[in-house]
């Protein structure tokens, strides 16, 4: 009930943000006198926003009339920050805010007061008139601080499975790739991530360099170009007591866990659940020692994990190294009655490596986590991902499938729902995959392998496999995985849970 609760909350307010009315609209009208001449357009803001999105309008394109656009804070072109940018007439549609800005538009803080749209008239006829309108929106908290949908508008509006990445690093923290000449290793631009990332096929990366949001204001200019990839503003939280990503939220956050602002652990969660984020644990099984000094999940003190969404069940390469595996640490926190969703990540920090076989492909993507999400964005993504809605493919291929439902009775779930089964009750499992002839699926119940006497051999590209698994009233949680002819690990899918 609590993470449903979340989720609710969560999805309300993403979903009223795409509904929101602006909180200012500015109307006028120009005539042939205002030629050659310069309007200033004043509008309050009050104390408290945090991003100002502005979406501009005019009549009279079919007569050769221009506006170009600017935008001035309170102290105008004399303060320090009164200048924001000049666009020209290049964009009907921009943000600022204190750590990212629409191309043509400058980041800082919002200070309130009066701000003024400056709008330059480069050509009007002597005898035409045309009017224009702004309408304006403030975000004011976290839920609101990537912007309205006018903004971000989805890539996609069908309901679907969509692939994606939640870890890499480039130039803004420690990613590095050889220079154009080869010559020496640099920082990688981040552009090179994205183009491999829809090289592989990807539909969404979260972009999480080590606790700084620099990052954001470079995606500000990537993503209208790049309109076949959502890119979501992500950070690694990296603490010497471990290490988390925290998505959707752009506002910085103090990291210093053991310091005298926070504590421990539980602290920074519960701030960052005040800003409506998502967070992962990330690679919960990896050296805390000089190798790799705070990697691994090593708190202090007892973590209130309920604050916790989701487990990077797969980072990288390690499902081939069991001692890595984060699977074990994410089904203990199962085990323990939590709802958590496993996710994969590659924890790129070199764009241009490529997976070392014959014409390998770039490790971006390698795992690829698959959320099923009601359409190509930031808050559909991140909902499937609080639902559960997800599987991991630890190979990152562009076609394989795992979908698992369980039906009792007239009640239905899928991977990450509840579904009550009440004792004696036959629960109908049925595993649909595709792309994974001649591997085989298994079955986790409660952490433990599900004899069967079912055939779990996949003979067929696309297959269904169904049993079922009587009900003691008591509750479980019930998983899929989907292993290789030798063994391997291909596919971890998350679980249902039965009579929570």
């Amino acid at each position: 009930m609590r993470a449903l609760l979340t989720l609710f909350l969560v999805s309300f307010s993403f979903c009223a943000l795409a509904q929101t009315a602006p909180d200012r609209v500015l109307h006028g009208d120009i005539s042939g006198r205002d030629n050659n001449t310069y309007r200033s357009v004043p509008f309050d803001v009050p104390a408290g926003v945090t991003r100002i999105t502005v979406q501009f309008s005019y009549t009279g394109r079919e007569e050769h009339t221009t506006i170009d656009l600017g935008l001035l804070g309170p102290d105008g072109f004399k303060g320090q920050d009164g200048f924001r940018g000049w666009s020209g007439g290049s964009k009907q549609v921009f943000t600022v805010s204190a750590t990212d800005a629409t191309p043509s538009f400058l980041p800082g803080p919002i200070q309130p007061g009066r701000w003024t749209l400056l709008l330059g008239i480069p050509n009007i006829r002597a005898k035409s008139h045309a009017s224009y309108t702004a309408h304006i929106w403030f975000a004011r908290d976290a839920a609101t601080a990537w912007g309205p949908e006018v903004l971000n508008p989805p890539l996609r509006t069908q309901a679907g499975w969509y692939r994606g990445d939640l870890h890499m690093h480039g130039a803004h923290s420690d990613g590095s790739c050889t220079s154009q000449s080869g010559a020496k290793r640099v920082p990688c631009p981040l552009f090179l991530t994205v183009q491999h990332a829809l090289d592989r096929g990807l539909d969404f990366i979260a972009l999480s360099d080590h606790n700084t949001v620099s990052q954001f204001n470079d995606m500000r200019e990537l993503q209208p170009y790049f309109d076949r990839l959502l890119l979501i503003p992500a950070r690694e939280i990296t603490t010497f007591q471990g290490h988390a990503n925290l998505f959707g939220v752009v506002q910085p956050v103090d990291f210093r866990v053991s310091s005298a602002s926070v504590p421990d652990w539980s602290a920074l969660l519960r701030h960052v659940a005040s800003l409506h984020g998502l967070i992962s644990i990330n690679h919960p099984i990896r050296p805390d020692d000089e190798r790799c000094m705070g990697c691994g999940w090593a708190p202090a003190k007892p973590v209130d994990m309920h604050l916790v969404q989701a487990i990077e069940a797969v980072n990288g390469l390690d499902a081939m190294i069991p001692v890595l595996s984060g699977i074990p640490f994410w089904q203990n926190q199962l085990n323990q009655g939590l709802h958590l969703t496993a996710v994969g990540g590659s924890d790129n920090h070199d764009a241009k490596l490529v997976m070392p076989t014959p014409g390998g492909s770039s490790l971006i993507g390698t795992p690829t986590t698959v959320v099923h999400a009601r359409e190509l964005s930031m808050p559909a993504i991140l909902d499937g991902i609080r639902a559960g809605h997800v599987f991991v493919d630890v190979q990152g291929t562009r076609d394989r499938l795992l979908e698992m439902t369980a039906t009792a009775g007239e009640r239905h779930a899928e991977m990450g729902d509840s579904l009550p089964a009440a004792a004696g009750t036959a629960v109908h499992v049925a595993i649909h995959v595709l792309a994974l002839a001649g591997d085989r699926a298994e079955l986790v119940l409660d952490g433990k392998p599900l004899q069967l006497t079912t055939d779990l051999n996949i003979h067929g590209t696309d297959q269904t496999l169904s049993f079922d698994w009587p009900s003691d009233g008591k509750r479980h949680w019930l998983r899929a995985n989907v292993r290789g002819s030798a063994g391997e690990l291909l596919m971890v899918g998350n679980p249902v849970y039965i009579n929570e």
